[in-house]
């Protein structure tokens, strides 16, 4: 666990009372576009045809340097709407989210272009996340090296759009764990790759959280979570379940899940 000098831990995500609401469009109305907006005035903001999905609901926690958090959950139970909240991509019904640095989701800060070579993306890659060119060519062969998609044949100079979905899962999180980050959110990019690529994966993430970084996993595999993670957050239906050390966290979710 990272420090301050003053010896106490270091708070660097703080999600207090955190609500998360989707509005989804459902069938328009048959009313003028005039009458319709009068609708809505005189019912207050509620929206006639729009359905509110409350995907996040009243969640609580604080997150410090130097440790690598599992999320895990039923599906659509927020997760991902919980890491989309913390890298600042969503925003609060209620509630609030104080984050120390800059949070990076992979898949956004190292967004991928299909028409570009493997070669390509790294440079915008890393420049996205803020790295200067110089810093890309020094770690760009590690990057080429880790993902592990030249293994086969010389598949960085060809375009993104030549690859499986399992190869440009591994490129994309190549390129953003070449970084150290603040806060770092993974979602499911464990599940890509085989396990020698996955050990790597691992690996890198507990270098990272050395570096006093924070990291956010979400998997649907509870050996990846006990291999990576020391805290484990559960979700349920947009509510935080547990909270707690991860072998006694995932003991009382493979109980509730019957796995």
């Amino acid at each position: 666990m990272a420090d301050d000098k003053t010896g106490a831990r270091v708070p660097t995500v703080i999600a207090d009372d955190l609500h998360i609401v989707y509005r989804v469009n459902g069938t328009r109305s048959g009313k003028g576009s005039a009458t319709a907006a009068l609708s809505r005035i005189l019912k207050r903001g509620e929206e006639r045809g729009v359905r509110k999905v409350h995907a996040v609901r009243g969640v609580s926690f604080v997150a410090y340097r130097g440790e690598a958090i599992g999320l895990i959950g039923s599906n659509g139970s927020g997760k991902s709407t919980l890491l989309r909240a913390i890298a600042g991509l969503l925003p609060a019904e209620r509630g609030k989210v104080y984050t120390d640095g800059q949070p990076s989701l992979l898949g956004v800060n190292a967004a991928l272009m299909n028409d570009l070579t493997g070669e390509r993306n790294i440079i915008l890659g890393g420049l996205a996340m803020g790295m200067s060119r110089e810093e890309i060519k020094a770690r760009y062969q590690d990057i080429v090296d880790f993902s592990g998609i030249n293994e086969k044949g010389d598949f960085i100079t060809l375009p993104m759009r030549t690859y499986s979905s399992g190869m440009a899962a591994r490129l994309r999180f190549s390129i953003a764990a070449a970084k150290d980050h603040d806060v770092l959110m993974i979602d499911e990019a464990l599940a890509t790759g085989d396990r020698k690529f996955q050990k790597r994966s691992e690996a890198r993430i507990r270098e990272l959280r050395k570096e006093a970084g924070t990291v956010f996993l979400v998997s649907h595999n509870n050996k990846s979570i006990r291999d990576t993670c020391d805290r484990v957050l559960w979700l349920e239906r947009g509510e935080l379940r547990m909270d707690g050390p991860t072998d006694e966290v995932l003991r009382e979710y493979e109980k509730f899940t019957g796995k």
